[in-house]
């Protein structure tokens, strides 16, 4: 069976398995838990326990926590599982090592370090957000990734474009500025970036790839294919020439200025 923990920290939720986990056990513990943090608007910070009373999952049980984790993924955000249990141990870190395609960093202590789990669960994200700007006089918005993106990110640039789109009708371009390929932290990142292209592509004429990465050469082969949008590959430091060839319409023009560009695809920087 299944029970709240409590005294946990605000924000951390808590369950413990003990005996025979159930279908019920899902129905009547983990998604009331699940619903109450959709009601508040956040995402599940999760202490997990498997002691020693705990005797496993009964087939309808696993069933029920496969389809939950399927619909409910993006709802939570860091889990630490606490077990001494061989078997419980070796398929968390399983899940541990996959977390890249996961919503959600998962970690597993032993029992004994529950204090450490909670300082896990507890600690604050202090990533920054991902710098983005819109370039008035050009209408081009400007990505500039620090690390792997997350799905916030794309909220954030979403909420940055899309206004100048409703004032416009559309921006000139999207220049991505980064060092390294910054790639995509986990599956809601990957899901994140599949919506804003979905929304945004018809509206986004040239995409500009500010990128020392091979793997740049490849996203603008297969970018090609699915988007609407042209796109190029520069390298990091000629963003100067990204923003000028994001900026100019077909007819060497400036939609959003309306003033005439001596900057061509031609006078951008070659691809590498």
């Amino acid at each position: 069976m299944l029970k709240r923990l409590k005294d946990m920290p605000d924000g951390v939720d808590g369950l413990d398995a003990t005996g025979t986990v159930t279908r019920e056990d899902y129905d009547t513990v983990v998604l009331p838990l699940l619903e109450a943090a959709r009601r508040e608007g956040r995402r599940v910070r999760l202490l997990a326990r498997f002691g020693p009373e705990f005797a496993g999952i009964s087939p309808r049980g696993a069933w029920e926590g496969a389809r939950v984790g399927v619909h409910h993924l993006r709802r939570f955000e860091r889990c630490a599982v606490l077990s001494d249990n061989s078997g419980v141990r070796l398929a968390t870190e399983v899940k541990a090592s996959l977390s890249f395609l996961l919503s959600c960093s998962i970690k597993v202590f032993h029992d004994a370090e529950r204090t450490a789990a909670l300082q896990f669960l507890t600690a604050p994200d202090d990533r920054a957000p991902m710098p983005h700007r819109i370039v008035p006089g050009a209408g081009v918005l400007v990505l500039e990734p620090q690390g792997p993106l997350r799905e916030e990110d794309f909220e954030a640039a979403a909420a940055e474009a899309d206004p100048w789109i409703e004032a416009h009708g559309s921006l000139n371009g999207i220049v991505i500025q980064a060092q390294a390929f910054p790639g995509c932290e986990d599956i809601g990142a990957m899901i994140g970036h599949l919506r804003f292209v979905r929304d945004h592509q018809q509206k986004v004429r040239r995409v500009a790839l500010a990128v020392d990465s091979p793997l740049a050469d490849v996203a603008q082969q297969l970018a090609s294919h699915f988007l609407a949008a042209e796109v190029k590959h520069f390298r990091y430091g000629d963003v100067v020439e990204a923003l000028a060839w994001a900026e100019q319409g077909a007819d060497g023009s400036s939609r959003a200025t309306g003033r005439s560009s001596t900057s061509s695809s031609a006078t951008a920087a070659p691809t590498p």
